[in-house]
């Protein structure tokens, strides 16, 4: 796929006449800020956001890349979410990566990174997918928690982020890291492209309440992730996103409100990488198992690659 001359001169027409940021619905990325003075005027980063875009929907690795700012960053990946929400729908919540303390130690980085969830990246479980869906594709277990409530934006500890959650939801994410292997990536490359937000597996939600047994269970859950012969390829507990996933949440909502933004409800909130990354392959099938999610029970949600 070939992006059109037209395409690239709003593009780069949008980028020297605006700063973006990441927002709730693609019409409120369209408006917001139209009259701020831009930061990011190098005709190099202009590039990057065209290879971005083009090789995200061609799904081929970038082969090349820039020295960003993080404010330089989070610019390209507004713009870059702008663009692939004409195909990909509208905002449906958020993702943070690198909320691993030894991830961050490799990026150089003391907080986690947040993308943009759009709504057509979300499939249903047992969706078949081509093997070949990402650049560069890896599978990996994470966890969804859904807002219940607005009143999320008033919260000051991780805790108090429990009473305006309604649910929780298995998520086998599918990122896709966009870059060539040999480029080593750092925050900026990561935050410009997205943090990696592609794809992903919802399983059913499961309801939450306001109690210390979900609180330790969120803590405390395992997830598997198994082949087609249920041989286990990775596991990771839920300690795994910040001590606690609810860390992570609360950490999603401080980052917002810092440029200005809210949760609303209905939000999903991606926390990040429980398992390791797995590599997927075509003619494949990945389960991704829930132990101690629900009482007395094991979940799983699993995808078929083409």
């Amino acid at each position: 796929m070939h992006i059109s001359k037209y395409l690239i001169f709003l593009l780069i027409s949008l980028f020297s006449a605006c700063t973006f940021a990441t927002s709730k619905t693609t019409a409120e990325i369209e408006t917001s800020n139209k009259n701020s003075p831009p930061t990011v005027t190098s005709n190099n980063n202009s590039q990057l956001l065209q290879n971005i875009v083009q090789n995200y929907l061609q799904k081929t690795p970038i082969k090349t890349t820039e020295t960003l700012t993080l404010t330089q960053a989070q610019e390209v990946q507004n713009l870059f979410v702008l663009e692939i929400s004409k195909s990909l729908g509208s905002v449906v919540g958020y993702k943070a990566g690198l909320t691993n303390p030894k991830a961050q130690k490799i990026f150089n980085v003391s907080q986690p990174l947040r993308g943009t969830l759009l709504e057509k990246m979300l499939l249903e479980n047992g969706s078949v997918i081509s093997g070949k869906f990402a650049s560069r594709p890896v599978a990996e277990g994470d966890l969804i928690l859904r807002v219940g409530s607005a009143e999320i934006n008033n919260a000051k500890t991780p805790r108090e982020t429990l009473k305006y959650l309604d649910a929780v939801i298995p998520f086998l994410e599918l990122p896709d890291f966009l870059y060539s292997e040999n480029i080593k990536l750092d925050a900026s490359a990561l935050i410009a492209t997205n943090v990696g937000a592609r794809a992903g597996i919802l399983g059913e939600p499961i309801p939450l309440a306001d109690t210390d047994e979900w609180e330790n269970r969120l803590q405390n859950l395992q997830v598997e992730i198994l082949d087609e012969n249920g041989k286990v390829l990775a596991s990771g507990k839920g300690s795994n996103l910040l001590g606690n996933p609810l860390n992570v949440v609360l950490w999603i909502k401080d980052s917002l409100q810092a440029e200005g933004k809210e949760l609303k409800k209905g939000d999903l909130l991606s926390l990040g990488s429980i398992s390791r990354f797995v590599p997927v392959k075509s003619n494949s099938t990945i389960r991704a198992r829930y132990l101690d999610l629900e009482p007395n029970k094991t979940v799983e949600i699993f995808v078929k690659f083409e």
